[in-house]
């Protein structure tokens, strides 16, 4: 997670208050998700989103990510 700007942490816990969209990028492909919380497993943060077509709850550590761009 130590690719995240403290800037962009605040972003993306404001997009997890809010319910907004989300682009995450893992291993080269992109997911459009709706972040529901972020939480702690095994001392690894881990955001827990939810596909907004099939609604699969997914979870995903930060540090497994290789981008996150905030949708409007």
């Amino acid at each position: 997670m130590t690719w995240l700007s403290t800037a962009q942490y605040d972003r993306l816990e404001r997009a997890v208050r809010d319910g907004e969209r989300l682009a995450l990028v893992r291993r080269g492909r992109e997911l459009v998700a709706i972040p529901l919380r972020l939480f702690l497993r095994d001392s690894r943060e881990v955001l827990e989103v939810r596909h907004p077509t099939t609604g699969d709850l997914l979870a995903f550590p930060l540090d497994d990510l290789d981008a996150i761009d905030f949708l409007p």
